[in-house]
């Protein structure tokens, strides 16, 4: 598709305060208008040929009117004066008190500025392909028993306006770019699968032609290595998590949990626990809203609230739960920048942007060196969790032994159960290599950017459900 549609000048103050009473005049405790423009860009390599190309702009506004315990929530495929105005007239004809108030309108401030050194719509498209490309060569060229590989290239700049009857009026401009890089190796009828991504909140900048080339190589090696994996053993055992990727099981484990519908409606393993020691003193955990270049930052959430970087676990104290506008004033809590949605055909929940464990001060290899016998979990693959207890499920993409101290041979077939509380209580270690991954996090049929982190940590204990018999 190809993207003439001019750019969307803006949402007036007048006009968002317009649309504001019209939704409130039969009565109402909040409304809110949310308006949104995206223009995005995707390539796919597969099979060595760059196709699927799809680029396209998507404008749209959604108007949300609380009552009460209900909500009324509608949105439209436009942004113009008659279709705003139309929407909330629809959408306030379910009230029959007096007129609510809306709030003068007041230009907040964003919680951080985002740094784009290279737009990623002013770089031709031969260049994005060929980047693509690259990928696939630096894959194949590591080894013959690279068979498959797959790429994929995304960007896009969100921009968005946020004006609510408390007085609210605030704008944001989102800039990403990602290549996800897939790779199937094969040996004597063995197939295994390496992936790895490189994505940023921030522009083209990110995707040199060394960093392109690194992620694809991470990617490969993985794929190959894991043909020489043996059955994993099964048992109770230390866990060593890797750095980067291992944060998976924070964000799943214990950071929905944390998020405060599942506090509301008593349904999270967390609730009631803010104050209580939940992991050791050596560990601090945050949801970082604002951090540099991280795939889940913004300036402001999808409810006007400037992000933040929000401590949740202070020296092993639950700290803070991650809220939105209508949970925080239920509950009590703070506003936290966690309201967040897919888009403007949604409703805003409170979501994590950036989760991690802070570091510590040794090092990943003291800490291998430092045990005896332990699965070391590099990346972890699909799990499952439940919020209301925290216990999981979580498969090991690339696992291996560590016997005398020392990384010995990759393991195949690896999962870790147990629960979250279970897992802070018996970190013992954590080393001083933070690193926090990109991905998209799944919740109330909507996906959002996120990012998953941690230094490498070891684990006292915990349950391995192996193959090896």
């Amino acid at each position: 598709m190809v993207d003439t549609a001019p750019g969307f000048p803006g949402l007036p103050k007048e006009l968002g305060m317009a649309v504001l009473h019209r939704a409130l005049r039969k009565g109402g405790d909040l409304a809110e208008l949310f308006v949104e423009e995206r223009r995005s860009l995707s390539l796919r390599l597969e099979d060595r040929k760059v196709e699927d190309v799809v680029s396209g702009v998507d404008r749209g506004s959604s108007v949300r009117v609380v009552r009460g315990p209900s909500t009324y929530f509608g949105y439209v495929d436009a942004v113009d004066e008659l279709s705003l105005q139309g929407l909330a007239s629809r959408l306030s004809s379910g009230g029959d008190g007096r007129p609510g108030e809306a709030a003068p309108l007041v230009e907040g401030e964003r919680g951080t500025g985002q740094s784009v050194e290279q737009k990623p719509d002013g770089v031709e498209v031969s260049t994005k392909s060929a980047l693509l490309r690259l990928v696939d060569e630096t894959c194949r060229g590591l080894s013959p028993e690279v068979r498959q590989v797959a790429a994929v290239y995304a960007e896009s700049v969100q921009r968005i306006w946020v004006v609510n009857s408390r007085g609210v009026f605030a704008t944001d401009e989102r800039t990403r770019v990602m290549i996800a890089v897939t790779v199937m190796a094969q040996r004597d009828g063995v197939i295994q699968t390496g992936r790895e991504t490189l994505a940023h909140y921030g522009g083209y900048e990110l995707l040199t032609e060394q960093a392109v080339c690194d992620v694809a190589r991470k990617a490969a090696d993985k794929a190959v290595v894991m043909l020489s994996a043996v059955p994993a053993p099964a048992g109770r055992m230390p866990v060593i998590l890797a750095n980067g990727f291992g944060g998976v099981l924070f964000h799943e484990a214990c950071g929905h949990g944390l998020e405060a519908d599942y506090i509301l409606k008593k349904t999270s393993v967390w609730e009631g626990k803010l104050g209580q020691a939940v992991a050791g003193g050596h560990v601090s955990a945050y949801d970082d809203g604002v951090g540099a270049g991280l795939w889940g930052s913004a300036g402001c959430d999808d409810e006007g609230t400037p992000c933040e970087r929000t401590v949740v676990i202070s020296e092993g104290v639950l700290t803070n739960y991650l809220s939105d506008l209508l949970r925080a004033e239920k509950l009590g809590l703070p506003l936290t920048g966690n309201g967040r949605r897919q888009d403007y055909r949604h409703l805003p929940y409170p979501r994590m942007t950036n989760t991690y464990f802070g570091p510590g001060s040794a090092t990943c290899e003291e800490i291998i060196a430092d045990t005896p016998r332990a699965l070391y979990a590099k990346s972890l693959s699909g799990g499952e969790v439940n919020p209301a207890t925290g216990d999981f499920v979580f498969g090991v993409a690339e696992g291996y032994m560590v016997e005398n101290g020392q990384v010995g041979v990759p393991v195949r077939g690896a999962t870790l159960v147990g629960s979250g509380l279970e897992v802070l209580m018996s970190i013992d270690v954590i080393a001083n290599d933070l690193d926090i991954k990109a991905g998209m996090c799944g919740k109330e049929g909507q996906m959002v950017p996120v990012g998953s982190g941690q230094p490498t940590l070891r684990i006292r204990e915990l349950t391995i459900g192996g193959t090896s018999l």
